[in-house]
């Protein structure tokens, strides 16, 4: 398994081995241990999703309060789609920038992002089907989002024409985001992330 970060500080991308024959094909999807290597700590897991969409539908950005946050491992098993890590972390060198990451089930990638990042992706086929795991569980008024049509941010999605949910159509621009105080600060998740790092010291 390859891990390699992102040009986003606390997002990688991780490329499996894959060992196949006329049977099929067999990988490790996920080491915790190899991870926490990289990331340096652990993830605790909490919750797992699995999402399917339509080709053209845009899910996210969405991003939950600092502390603690949502960290979170993500790849495509079934067809493909464009995952995207957005930088919303008022104070980051990097904020307002987003990367994205092509993950599908041929090279069978996948994306992790610490807590206080932004996370979206654009379904490339039908049925795309995605599994998150992730270091907290749903809490109801702690979850936000940011369109993903935002110009500022300027995502380039490779969808003719974008499908949001409702809840997405309405989310705020970065700015209004930031004007009402949503945004995570970057101060507030590298300490957090520290304190997870020194958990993992003791």
């Amino acid at each position: 398994m390859k891990i390699r970060p992102l040009s986003i500080e606390g997002a990688w991308e991780i490329t499996p081995v894959q060992h196949g024959d006329e049977r099929g094909t067999f990988l490790e999807w996920y080491r915790f241990d190899r991870l926490a290597e990289a990331v340096g700590h652990p993830l605790d897991l909490r919750q797992a999703n699995l999402s399917t969409s339509a080709r053209d539908v845009v899910r996210g950005i969405h991003f939950a309060d600092v502390p603690p946050g949502q960290a979170k491992y993500v790849t495509c098993v079934s067809g493909s789609v464009l995952d995207v890590v957005v930088d919303i972390r008022v104070g980051s060198p990097t904020f307002g920038a987003w990367e994205a990451v092509p993950l599908d089930d041929a090279d069978r990638r996948a994306v992790y992002l610490a807590e206080g990042l932004g996370h979206a992706f654009c379904a490339l086929s039908e049925g795309a089907t995605v599994a998150y795991l992730c270091s907290e569980t749903y809490r109801p008024g702690h979850e936000h989002g940011v369109t993903p049509l935002d110009p500022e941010l300027a995502i380039d999605w490779p969808a003719g024409a974008v499908l949001l949910s409702p809840k997405d159509e309405a989310a705020p621009t970065l700015a209004e985001a930031r004007a009402s105080g949503l945004l995570p600060r970057y101060d507030e998740c590298r300490e957090y992330t520290e304190g997870l790092r020194r958990v993992q010291d003791i």
